[in-house]
């Protein structure tokens, strides 16, 4: 093959590569999650778009072409992770039937995992932005408004209120502590924010 039938070969690969890479209905979300991680690793402060397409292995352009300001991006990011977030605190309470079920997720909560370290890390940064960041409010206040609607079917809403304040208070503290409180400490907290049984069990 001559010269020209290289560059013609390599032309024609270079189309299909980029048209493939076109061809990407999943890269919006996947820049999106990519955000999330730069802000858990770096803050709000150290977002960028450079870094999110690096960790989203996207081409720069792509990145601020679906979010034109660094503000979009964080929003929207921000509002990715309380729609994911909703759906996963939800469905922690599915198999709860009686309140030591309850004591014992919530307990879960408290001592997280990798994920839901992530998970806190996430709302704590967005809780951060919104102090300075007016349009962010309105996301902090649908998490309340939807993990409280959650624990309210458990407790009523006055109780899931102050539930709610305990657990992230609790939640900050196990982040930031280089000791981890015991778990029998952590139920006790809790249950005594929920009151005293009625009957055996709830």
């Amino acid at each position: 093959m001559d010269d020209r039938g290289t560059r013609n070969g390599r032309k024609a690969a270079g189309h299909e590569e980029r048209r493939a890479r076109r061809h990407d209905p999943q890269r919006r979300e996947r820049i999106l999650d990519a955000a999330l991680d730069v802000l858990v690793a770096d803050g709000v402060a150290g977002l960028t778009h450079r870094k999110v397409a690096s960790r989203a292995d996207a081409p720069l352009g792509s990145v601020t072409y679906h979010f034109a300001s660094l503000a979009d991006l964080r929003a929207q990011a921000f509002a990715w992770y309380v729609e994911q977030r909703s759906a996963e605190y939800e469905a922690l309470f599915t198999e709860v039937a009686t309140r030591e079920d309850l004591v014992d997720v919530l307990a879960d909560m408290v001592e997280g995992g990798p994920s839901r370290h992530r998970s806190a890390v996430l709302g704590f940064e967005l809780h951060l932005a919104a102090l300075r960041d007016p349009a962010l409010r309105a996301l902090t206040q649908e998490w309340t408004r939807a993990s409280r609607a959650v624990l309210a079917r458990f407790t009523g809403p006055e109780t899931a209120a102050r539930l709610d304040a305990l657990l992230e208070g609790m939640i900050m503290h196990a982040l930031l502590s280089a000791d981890r409180e015991p778990r029998e400490e952590t139920r006790a907290a809790i249950a005594q924010t929920l009151g005293p049984a009625i009957g055996s069990e709830t």
